[in-house]
């Protein structure tokens, strides 16, 4: 009969002492969601930090891609304008008589060519 009229402060005294050591508990660990806190907040600060930068370096790095695209295209677009000349059937070229250089006696290599006298 004694042990049945402890039963309940006992009952009661063991739920006080897991609620004190729940609240203790929770109590340490409010210092390591502080600290992981403010390292989320550092890496917030950080990645702003380096979309700011991206955003004003972007416009540039676009443009350095947009020449360095027209210098590759560049000689592709040459290089396709010769194959395309390269592979196309022409004909061979006509006879042409042997052009004389009328006029011009130092060129026509003629008896008139004028002699350079030192």
């Amino acid at each position: 009969m004694f042990s049945a009229v402890l039963a309940g402060p006992r009952v009661t005294v063991h739920l006080i002492r897991r609620l004190f050591a729940s609240v203790l508990e929770a109590a340490e660990t409010v210092p390591r969601i502080a600290t992981a806190l403010d390292e989320v907040r550092a890496t917030l600060r950080h990645l702003e930090r380096l979309l700011s930068y991206v955003a004003e370096e972007l416009p540039e790095l676009t443009d350095q891609l947009d020449r360095i695209r027209a210098r590759v295209d560049g000689p592709r677009d040459r290089a396709d304008v010769w194959d395309e000349r390269r592979d196309r059937p022409q004909a061979p070229p006509a006879a042409q008589p042997k052009r004389r250089h009328k006029g011009d006696p130092a060129r026509d290599g003629e008896a008139g060519a004028i002699k350079r006298s030192w």
